[in-house]
């Protein structure tokens, strides 16, 4: 994990974003001023021509005009073991789906580890590719999202999953839970 750091900002339709590689994976992705946002310190080298980032903002930009359902290019996220066995089991939730912590921590087969299981999911550090938006309270209510409940909802609505106003959470078919 010598490799320096390459990264690139960008706009999109949801804002400001914050594009990470390191060697041939995409590290991150964060929207400008979101919580748990990284910070391009000395280390980091910004190469907005770099053809990885290129290629993953491109990806992004496709997705959020609903050209595309995912996203086909390495990701590599930084975190403990822990939010990383979270992170995969986050990527599994198909579009157009919703998980509640609790779901997560069951897969894990760690029921009791909600909060933690709610800890590891704000600091994914790949917003919308490991796509976070789609975990939901257990009574199916929006929940916290470190790159703004506005964006969550947006990020649902792209994908199809009816929003439950009473609620401010998910409702129908689409907001079933796998």
């Amino acid at each position: 994990m010598n490799e320096a750091i390459r990264w690139c900002r960008g706009e999109t339709r949801l804002g400001t974003v914050r594009l990470a590689a390191r060697g041939d994976a995409i590290v991150g992705l964060w929207f400008e001023g979101q919580k748990h946002d990284v910070l391009p310190d000395e280390t980091w080298r910004e190469t907005p021509n770099d053809p990885l980032l290129r290629e993953a903002f491109g990806q992004l930009r496709d997705y959020l005009a609903g050209k595309r359902d995912g996203f086909d290019f390495a990701i590599a996220p930084e975190g403990t073991p822990f939010q990383r066995s979270v992170w995969r089991e986050i990527a599994k939730v198909p579009a157009g789906r919703t998980a509640s912590y609790g779901d997560l921590a069951r897969r894990l087969r760690r029921p009791s580890s909600v909060r933690a299981v709610g800890a590891a999911v704000g600091r994914n550090p790949l917003s919308v590719v490991v796509p976070c938006h789609r975990i939901v309270g257990s009574d199916g209510s929006l929940t916290g999202y470190a790159g703004g409940l506005d964006r969550k909802r947006a990020l649902l609505a792209l994908e199809r999953v009816e929003l439950d106003a009473s609620r401010d959470g998910i409702a129908g078919k689409a907001g079933s839970r796998p």
